[in-house]
């Protein structure tokens, strides 16, 4: 397993960022959230110009190691080509529900979409749903590996851990 370049793909709520900052911490590598790159502020209200987005996952991609999650598999997609390990966290829907649930302190608008938006990652047309997820997932030649639960998450962020 060639972890030096890893992208992580998944639903709101699967557990991205927690893998993410575990795995870039051990590896001692840049970890990169493409939230931070698809959106122009913390509110997640107003979405970076598609092509200056791509640009700067681009830029990020370039580095010779690194870790990147995110949702959005329009700019995954461009990243395969550098990506030496494809991890998929293939999580139920109704488990990415209850994690926004816990993470999240305020009751509003965006939340309230944003759990919306978790609850139908298997029904959801687009490159950030289920079904291009997997598309992604399974058209990948690099080491794929897909984790379907918080028990597989955290076994495998633990094996991390101790690997040498």
């Amino acid at each position: 397993m060639d972890l030096i370049r890893t992208l992580i793909i998944g639903n709101s709520g699967s557990g991205k960022s927690w893998l993410a900052q575990r795995l870039a911490e051990r590896l001692q590598v840049p970890w990169t959230d493409l939230d931070r790159i698809h959106w122009l502020s913390d509110e997640h209200s107003i979405a970076r110009p598609r092509a200056e987005a791509l640009a700067m996952a681009r830029i990020a991609a370039e580095q010779e190691r690194w870790v990147i999650e995110g949702v959005y598999g329009w700019i995954a997609s461009e990243l395969l080509p550098r990506t030496t390990t494809l991890i998929w966290l293939s999580v139920a829907d109704e488990v990415c529900v209850a994690n926004i649930r816990q993470r999240e302190a305020n009751d509003d608008e965006r939340l309230i979409a944003l759990l919306e938006w978790a609850g139908s990652y298997r029904q959801r047309d687009g490159s950030s749903g289920y079904t291009a997820h997997r598309q992604l997932f399974e058209g990948f030649d690099g080491c794929r590996i897909q984790l379907m639960d918080w028990t597989e998450i955290t076994d495998f962020a633990s094996a991390m851990h101790y690997a040498d």
